[in-house]
């Protein structure tokens, strides 16, 4: 019978002995705890106002990448909530929002200054850097959040690594994953056994359609 024994964890890696697994199951599974699980990320930034050197273009694609905290339990993705609006709702966006206010010495606007219309939504750390600003110069924007997964773009990826090694023995291997603060490394495994038996069922059904 296929089993999973956790090696080693903490907060930001996990490491689990997975037997009786066939290769292409556990590759599977090790390639959707990478791009295959659903996390935050900022999408779509309006800048208010930005008198920065770095362009707003710049400024959106750094807000990009910045791991964002998420809640599977209480969020939909896009495509799946009820809603289905292009611009999103309360189930399936969050709200960011950035005022540097005037300055009177050349600092740098980092993540902390990230304001989050939900608490449980933010930024994984205070110290991300995003622009720089000098006296007189000032940035203002709205950032939203949505989930969506790296195999759409990389600033989904729930996992910084997802690496799978052999063992000695016959189907038994080591997945070792480290989380980019998103999620918790166990909730990443756990996820991705769900999805991957989803995908299997579903695949299942296509093929019993063909066959009927």
């Amino acid at each position: 019978m296929p089993s999973l024994e956790v090696l080693s964890k903490d907060t930001q890696r996990i490491s689990v002995k997975l037997k009786g697994v066939p290769l292409q199951y556990a590759n599977a599974l090790r390639r959707i705890c990478l791009n295959g699980v659903p996390v935050f990320a900022i999408d779509t930034v309006d800048i208010i106002e930005n008198s920065s050197v770095m362009s707003d273009e710049g400024i959106a694609h750094r807000l990009g990448l910045i791991p964002i905290k998420t809640d599977l339990k209480r969020f939909a993705e896009p495509s799946k909530c009820a809603c289905q609006s292009k611009t999103g709702c309360s189930n399936c966006r969050v709200m960011l929002v950035i005022d540097s206010g005037n300055t009177d010495s050349t600092r740098i606007v980092t993540s902390a200054e990230m304001s989050s219309e939900d608490e449980t939504i933010k930024p994984v750390s205070d110290k991300i850097p995003i622009v720089q600003i000098a006296p007189g110069q000032k940035v203002k924007l709205e950032a939203y959040a949505r989930l969506g997964r790296g195999t759409d773009h990389a600033k989904w990826n729930s996992a910084n690594i997802s690496v799978l090694t052999h063992t000695d023995k016959p189907e038994e291997y080591i997945l070792t994953v480290e989380t980019t603060g998103a999620l918790a490394p166990e909730q990443i495994v756990v996820s991705a056994i769900d999805e991957l038996e989803q995908r299997l069922e579903e695949f299942k059904g296509m093929i019993a359609e063909l066959k009927a």
